[in-house]
């Protein structure tokens, strides 16, 4: 079962030496031995990269190298030598002892499904039997469903975790990533991250991601738009993208980026607070508990529905910023006024209904999709483990989130096309959501119903990957561990 997991070599058997009764100079010997392995140009230093591929080589794909460095780096020269190294092990090693003998409750040298259990209720995260059991596979190696002290030590001896609260954290780690589009279903929190700010530092880590993620994929978001509207008239995805920078200037690419931007933060701390409101209704007296996988559903469309509703108004001024002429708007306050004195209030709800009704499918898909793809690489490749690593989950968020907006996408047309017909600037007809899927089937076709999907599959990779990185550097910024 472990053969599977981790490619260590053969003196990572060191880590079962202490508890073979081999006496300290030998532990030495091999610390020297693993150390030697790691210091791949044999300059008797090991750097973060050297590290890191080192580690990498031998499976460990989760290990925070640049914070071991610069806690071991006693000498601030960047690299660590034989004598840091091997503090280093000596320290953690008994840092993991403590954090060891905390788990195992009954003392008995073995750590099972209920100990994780009680462990991570007594620090506010609360698990399932069946995430308890995973947890747990990912670390037993012999599989005995029990995890023993060597066993427990080799997966952590390169994570720089201090104490039980950072292993907690290890365990439930997740991503909060925006690619510029609905993500209908909120990270969970434990009370004490909730008290210590480590929620607000989180969310403002994943705001600054987006707000550069939907900058850097403006252009594409702005053509996707464009074309919803306008593909009707036979213009190619060259084509939109050649008469917007004609019509006013590579600047014009950008337009209605600012309110996408800007709406964010609403969004993103309306759509949090309503679903732990919701979460709490669906719990009821089970203080604590963990939603199942169909009830993160509901309560994440619910939220989703919430923010939307509240933050609409804001979808149509993007919309109709994002469409604008040259010189037909001064600015985004213009833009609000022109349409609250000639349209009404009514007008910034139109396309309300579809864009309410495709939070369904998208958010049920989204997260049947992750879920399914997640657990299958976990059976597969992992071997039961609790965490498939970050890439993995990276990958699985993308395939979910452009399934769900594959099977949402004719509703999110059909509302884009109610936001921008509001105004009658070319003398259309006032269309319903019904009477827009009528007239978009028999002149276009089911075709129809798909404008604008190339230039929105298009910006998926460049944006996850953008909003990736600024995520990280925002969450280290902020103290937000990993």
């Amino acid at each position: 079962m472990g053969e599977a997991r981790s490619r260590f070599p053969s003196c990572w058997t060191w880590a079962r030496c202490q508890d073979n009764g081999v006496s300290d100079p030998e532990r030495e010997k091999r610390w020297a031995e693993l150390f030697d392995q790691l210091d791949l140009n044999k300059d008797g230093r090991i750097d973060a990269n050297e590290l890191r591929t080192g580690l990498s080589a031998w499976g460990v794909v989760r290990s925070e190298v640049d914070e071991i460095v610069r806690v071991s780096d006693t000498n601030h020269d960047g690299q660590l030598d034989i004598k840091e190294f091997t503090q280093y092990l000596r320290t953690h090693e008994k840092e993991l002892r403590l954090m060891f003998h905390s788990l195992d409750r009954n003392n008995d040298g073995h750590i099972d499904v209920a100990e994780i259990q009680l462990s991570l209720h007594s620090l506010g995260v609360n698990v399932s039997t069946e995430q308890a059991s995973r947890i747990l596979q990912s670390i037993d190696r012999d599989g005995t469903m029990t995890i023993d002290w060597s066993e427990w030590r080799d997966h952590f001896l390169f994570n720089p975790l201090h104490n039980m609260e950072d292993i907690a954290h290890y365990w439930k780690h997740s991503l909060m990533l925006d690619i510029g589009e609905q993500l209908t279903v909120p990270d969970e929190f434990s009370e004490k991250e909730r008290r210590s700010g480590v929620v607000w530092r989180q969310l403002v880590a994943g705001a600054m991601a987006g707000a550069v993620s939907r900058t850097g994929t403006a252009p594409l978001d702005r053509l996707k738009v464009f074309l919803q509207v306008h593909g009707s008239s036979g213009v190619s995805l060259l084509g939109g993208l050649r008469g917007m920078v004609q019509e006013g200037g590579l600047r014009s690419l950008w337009r209605g980026n600012g309110i996408n931007v800007l709406k964010i933060a609403p969004e993103s701390a309306i759509k949090f607070m309503a679903y732990e409101q919701i979460k709490w209704l669906i719990r009821g007296s089970k203080e604590g508990a963990s939603l199942r996988v169909q009830e993160r559903f509901i309560a994440g469309s619910l939220a989703g529905a919430t923010a939307q509703t509240i933050i609409y108004p804001m979808e149509v001024l993007k919309t109709r910023l994002t469409l604008r002429k040259t010189g037909q708007y001064s600015g985004m306050a213009d833009c609000a006024k022109q349409i609250l004195r000639k349209e009404g209030v009514r007008a910034f709800y139109k396309g309300y209904v579809p864009n309410t009704l495709g939070i369904i499918p998208y958010a049920g898909i989204d997260l049947a999709v992750y879920e399914t793809l997640k657990n299958a690489w976990l059976q597969r490749y992992c071997m039961g483990s609790a965490d498939p690593g970050v890439l993995v989950l990276l990958g699985c968020g993308t395939v979910s989130s452009t399934c769900g907006q594959l099977a949402s996408y004719p509703l999110a047309l059909i509302r884009t096309r109610m936001q921008a017909q509001a105004s009658a600037l070319d003398g259309a007809p006032q269309l319903s959501m019904v009477g827009q899927f009528k007239h978009i089937v028999s002149h276009e076709g089911v075709p129809g119903l798909y404008r604008g999907i190339a230039p929105n599959f298009l910006k998926v990779i460049p944006a996850v990957s953008i909003s990736y990185v600024v995520y990280e550097h925002m969450k280290k910024a902020l103290g937000v561990g990993s």
